[in-house]
């Protein structure tokens, strides 16, 4: 069974197939949020600190962590931005970090300071980030989000994106990085733009799974961009996924909705043993006003315990893409 490791200094957490789905918490990224990269690039990280704070209390099982301030040269900013970034945070949650960078430079000014083991997302099948981006994994021992795309950009084909992963899963192979340390992302288009995108992820995840048997994440969002309500086209889109196959996602934790969904799935597909984590999250559950359902707020006893509070919506720098595909 794959298993892939990560950890910080003093929590470790597995994705896998036999796991509880993994929350990434994507929250702490100014792609898109303008308020937060002024922040950022004044050295005001009071937002950064409150997201920080709570994903962990909504149930994140991981914290996504990016410095891309656009409005300023990234190759001579962000390495120290996100370095600054990166030790705040592990300063104040105990979950394991994503380090979520383009520029590599960064990816290696994060990884000289990350504490435990975090997962760097991301290369892609682009020679030039191979190269770049792998020694780097190597060096530090360290898990990678794999992009399904090259230097001919996002492919429509799902066999195209497949044979990417395929070819990123074996260059990992050539350094030294085993299969089960490399988590593909096989880009999840938008259903509003192509309405069998559900299908192609589902058996795209299949595939995966079945033939490279590695794990998997997305921008979960991505699905829904562009359509009304979209908090519940995602939490359609989180148990099927899991159906399929997916073991993590880059998502906003706080979120009620889609946390619901995470959960629910967790018990459905036996991840949640005796239905513990649900049981400890609702039990005081009430139906509010109006017929819409809330959780009554609940001791935080770990960071994948708690009740969800509700949160804003932001477009990250994957859903940006997927847009300009």
């Amino acid at each position: 069974m794959t298993r892939t490791i990560v950890a910080s200094a003093t929590r470790e957490i597995v994705i896998g197939f036999d796991q509880p789905f993994c929350v990434i918490g994507e929250r702490i990224n100014p792609t898109g949020r303008k308020k937060l990269a002024a922040e950022m690039v004044a050295g005001n990280f009071e937002t950064v600190i409150k997201d920080a704070l709570e994903q962990a209390a909504c149930g994140a099982t991981m914290l996504d962590v990016n410095a891309g301030v656009t409005a300023v040269d990234p190759n001579a900013t962000e390495p120290a931005l996100l370095v600054q970034t990166l030790e705040i945070v592990q300063g104040l949650v105990d979950l394991p970090l994503s380090i979520d960078s383009s520029v590599t430079a960064a990816i290696e000014a994060a990884l000289k300071v990350a504490k435990g083991r975090p997962l760097v997302n991301s290369v892609t099948g682009e020679e030039e980030k191979l190269e770049a981006i792998l020694p780097l994994v190597k060096k530090y021992n360290v898990p990678v989000v794999a992009i399904s795309n090259d230097e001919t950009g996002i492919s429509m084909d799902p066999d195209v994106r497949f044979a990417v992963a395929k070819k990123i899963v074996e260059r990992c192979a050539d350094h030294g990085i085993p299969s089960h340390d490399v988590v593909v992302d096989p880009l999840v288009m938008p259903i509003g733009a192509l309405g069998d995108a559900g299908r192609q992820v589902f058996a795209l995840l299949r595939r995966l799974r079945e033939e490279l048997k590695v794990n998997t994440t997305c921008g979960l969002s991505n699905i829904s961009f562009g359509l009304p309500h979209r908090h519940g086209i995602n939490a359609a889109f989180i148990p099927m996924v899991i159906g399929a196959g997916m073991t993590s996602a880059i998502m906003n934790p706080v979120r009620p909705q889609e946390m619901e969904a995470v959960r629910g799935a967790n018990v459905l597909n036996g991840t949640d043993e005796n239905c513990t984590n649900w049981i400890r999250t609702y039990k005081d559950y009430k139906p509010a006003e109006g017929g819409h359902a809330v959780a009554a707020p609940v001791a935080v006893t770990a960071p994948s315990d708690g009740a969800a509070a509700a949160g804003g919506r932001r477009r990250g720098g994957r859903e940006a893409r997927m847009a300009r595909a």
